[in-house]
């Protein structure tokens, strides 16, 4: 194989015919354009022993489509991100399509960066966990009619298609199995950040604790600065146990606080057991390998990721724009 790929040109010069008729065998046309079987095998063996690449972008341009679609979330090396990226590339392929992603450590410039360089590649769609201040970003995409899809964290008034699930009741019906478990200072830890499904966990949390005539104390709600380190966490988590030695349960609003949460009590020796009850968003091998396991409220991966990719194809192969859909999915409480 030679060590530089061949241009258009250069297969057109090496099999004796035009570029133009290089280009339609290359685009899969050659039958369509009445070109010989003979001269179709005789540049795909050229293609095939000294190798061509096509320039990705201008053969998007060329065609009208990338058969690529953009994927941005907070953070790809969280476990529930990394699943959902992980679905959505399995069911992409199957139609034809490839996923590229990246992160935006929940930073609205690097939303608008990611925005812009995929706009370069000619994406087709764009599948978004919105970090805080992206809605013009956002917004831009819808004014330039471009397929999008939101999930996780929801926009309030802009209308946009959105998949997530009910973070309200789900927050409310892990605080309804601390109290069951006759559970008496709940505590809640999250994140200090202004986002929709953060706030509806707390707000759950919140109306559980009313409902069942349990005492509400703000000390018991901790918010943790996003993008700390793993240390600051812990660190915070074992100031927050040893000052609040009362606390027998703790919801835990994501699953890397939860990890934070458990390393702090091995830190501190103290046990999780009929005295001390967890539960985690977002379940994982993690929780399930601890002793003992862990209980967890359970994003539906896979159904959010179908319905994700359902609502990206509608738009794609739509002829007119379509009126955007809400997709609210419910998590699941599994109890260990």
């Amino acid at each position: 194989m030679s060590t530089k790929a061949l241009s258009i040109k250069d297969i057109a010069k090496k099999a004796n015919v035009s570029i133009t008729t290089v280009s339609f065998i290359i685009n899969g046309k050659g039958v369509e354009k009445n070109i010989s079987t003979a001269v179709i095998e005789r540049i795909e063996k050229i293609i095939q022993e000294d190798g061509y690449k096509p320039n990705q972008v201008a053969r998007s341009l060329r065609m009208g489509t990338s058969k690529i679609i953009g994927l941005i979330v907070e953070d790809i090396s969280n476990p529930f991100f990394a699943g959902i990226a992980r679905l959505i590339e399995d069911k992409a392929y199957k139609k034809g399509y490839k996923i590229i992603y990246s992160s935006t450590e929940n930073q609205p410039g690097k939303t608008k960066e990611l925005i812009d360089l995929f706009k370069s590649r000619q994406v087709d769609a764009y599948i978004i966990a919105p970090a805080e201040g992206a809605r013009i970003e956002i917004e831009k995409l819808l004014l330039e009619n471009k397929p999008v899809v939101l999930f996780d964290r929801y926009l309030p008034d802009l209308n946009v298609n959105y998949v997530g699930i009910d973070n309200f009741n789900a927050s409310y019906n892990a605080v309804k199995q601390f109290v069951k478990d006759k559970r008496k200072n709940i505590a809640l830890v999250t994140v200090d950040i202004d986002v929709e499904q953060i706030n509806h966990r707390l707000d759950g949390y919140k109306q559980a604790l009313i409902d069942h005539q349990m005492p509400f104390s703000a000390g018991l709600v901790i918010k943790m600065p996003f993008g700390q380190t793993k240390e600051e966490t812990i660190d915070r988590l074992v100031q927050l146990f040893k000052s609040h030695p009362e606390i027998d349960a703790v919801l835990f609003a994501t699953n890397y606080l939860a990890i934070g949460g458990l390393m702090a009590l091995k830190q501190m020796n103290k046990m999780v057991n009929e005295r001390f009850s967890v539960i985690a968003y977002d379940d994982g091998d993690v929780f399930k390998l601890h002793t003992p396991q862990i209980s967890a409220v359970e994003q539906p991966l896979d159904e959010i990721s179908d319905n994700i990719i359902n609502l990206i194809f509608q738009q794609i192969s739509a002829k007119e724009q379509l009126a955007p859909q809400q997709i609210i999915l419910s998590g699941r409480l599994i109890i260990r």
